[in-house]
Formats: C-alpha cells, structure tokens, sequence
C-alpha cells in the first residue's frame, strides 16, 4: 500500500484494492499490553536480532508501532551484547546498556547459528532469569518444536489437556501423520515412497525441511550415523495444497510459475499467573508473565 502510494500514478494501481492487515499494530499492541503492566515509564523493550539481519522491514514497523501509538522505545541487541551489556539486578530486573528491559521480543535464537559460543548461551540464561517478560520464554519455545506436534499426536495425549471429546475428534481431524525415526516401518515406506512424506527437523519454520528424492537421501545417512542425528528430525505425512501460476519478481526479472498460497492467522496471548496482584515488595515488575505472538499457517 505504500509503494502504490508512492508510485500508483505510473503503475495504474489503487492502492484502495490492497486488503487490509492489521498483524504489525496488532503484535505491538500486545507487546506494549506487556511492557504497560510493569508501570515503568523508563524500562524499554528489547528485541533480539541476528549480528547481520537481513529480516528487518516488519521488525522497524513493529518499533514505528511501539513508539507512535504506544509509547514505547524499542532498543534491538544481539545475543552477545546482551552478554556483554546486560545484568539481572537482585530484585530480578533485566538491565541493558543501563536501560530496564521489561519485555524481551525474540526475532532471533531459533537456530543453532544464533549461538556460536557460551557467550549466546550465557545471554539467554540471563534473560530467562530475569523477570522480563520473553517472548517467547524458553518453555513455549519448545513447546513449539516439530517433537512436541509428533507427541500430541499420540494416542490418548490429547486427553490430558482437553476433557470434551467433540473437540478432541476436530482437533485429530486437523492433525497430518508424524512419526519418530526410531519407526522402522515408517522409515523403510519414507524411503520406498519419499514423495509422499516431509523430513523436518527441530527447528522454527519451514525453510529447513527436507522433501522428494532429498528424503530418502537424508533418511540411508541419518540411519548410517544414528544416535543423535536421528532424533534431530521426525517424519511427517506430505500435505498436496492446490498450485496456482502466479507472476514473480526475482533480481529484477518478472516470470511466472506454480505457487502455493498460505493463509497464516495472527494471535497474541498474554498470560499472567495467580501471583499477579502480588507484587513483590522489592519491584514493580508483575511475577512470571508470558506472552506469544503466534502464526499460524
């Protein structure tokens, strides 16, 4: 909507026609929502990027958000510098650059590239004990692992967390086969048929998933080096969405090709225990708060 703005006249595009997407105000609502609970005019939040980000265009639309509509200043840091720069006071306040850190914001730590030393490591424990609100915390993190789908798809797992069985039915209904590599049969079928399976392994989105002939490739050297390097992926049925031909523009260059379309739904969920009211006597900091921003494709 903005390029049309700038440059409709000469493209004969109204930038009217553009479907409205409200994620970006949406996601610094709740992140300010967050930040506001802490009733510290001062404190900032802190959101975690790569040495050399590349992903950073909605990242500045979330701080525009933060600042124009809520308030809030945003400071961005690599896990390294919150090592060198950061301390946990005894009260459990996050303190960065000599700034409090009420809500951290990670766009960064969700692959193993994100940590090449115990410097990396060393940030995260820091932040995880202090008593800022992460998003995500390193729980619902895990939670988020391809492992924990593969369990909930389990018989009788479901169950534990769900009482009413109408909604226990949609939600199978809605689940796709995952397998563990420790299934032999599974492995033996991904490897006769591999077309119609994903290799995925534990990590944040899909761009590391492995498909086609790749799979069966992927599956003789994992079976080869075993141990470890098994349990790093899980099986999953392939799912064959309709393709449709849609124009590209790569370096500049217009083609077309078959696409598939995805619909991701947007949600934030902040969650507050019983101690909330509660306040410790030392700060004004809420206890253990957590909050998600999620999408769901």
């Amino acid at each position: 909507r903005t390029l049309i703005n700038q440059y409709g006249n000469l493209l004969c595009l109204d930038a009217k026609r553009v479907p409205g997407n409200e994620a970006s105000r949406q996601f610094a609502k709740a992140l300010a929502k967050a930040w506001d609970e802490f009733n510290v005019d001062s404190a900032v939040v802190m959101m975690i990027v790569q040495p050399e980000e590349r992903n950073m265009y909605d990242q500045y639309w979330l701080v525009k958000y933060l600042r124009e509509s809520h308030g809030v200043t945003t400071i961005r840091k690599t896990l390294s510098e919150v090592e060198a720069e950061g301390r946990v006071l005894p009260d459990g306040t996050l303190v960065v650059n000599d700034r409090k850190v009420t809500v951290v914001y990670f766009r960064a730590g969700y692959t193993p590239n994100d940590y090449p030393s115990e410097a990396e490591w060393s940030a995260r424990l820091l932040m995880e004990q202090s008593s800022a609100v992460k998003c995500p915390s390193i729980s619902y993190h895990l939670v988020g692992t391809k492992k924990i789908q593969q369990e909930l798809a389990k018989p009788n797992v479901l169950e534990r967390f769900l009482e009413n069985k109408e909604e226990i039915a949609k939600l199978r209904q809605c689940f796709a086969g995952l397998w563990s590599l420790d299934d032999e049969e599974v492995v033996k079928s991904a490897i006769e048929n591999p077309d119609l399976f994903v290799l995925k392994p534990q990590r944040e989105g899909g761009g590391n998933n492995i498909y086609g002939l790749d799979v069966r490739e992927a599956l003789i050297r994992l079976k080869k080096e075993g141990g470890d390097a098994l349990s790093a992926y899980i099986l999953m049925q392939r799912i064959f969405p309709k393709a449709s031909l849609a124009s590209l523009v790569r370096g500049g260059v217009c083609h077309e090709a078959l696409t598939v379309s995805e619909l991701g739904i947007y949600g934030a969920y902040l969650r507050y225990n019983k101690c909330l009211k509660h306040r410790s006597p030392n700060t004004s900091a809420p206890h253990k708060m957590v909050l998600l921003l999620t999408n769901r494709s």
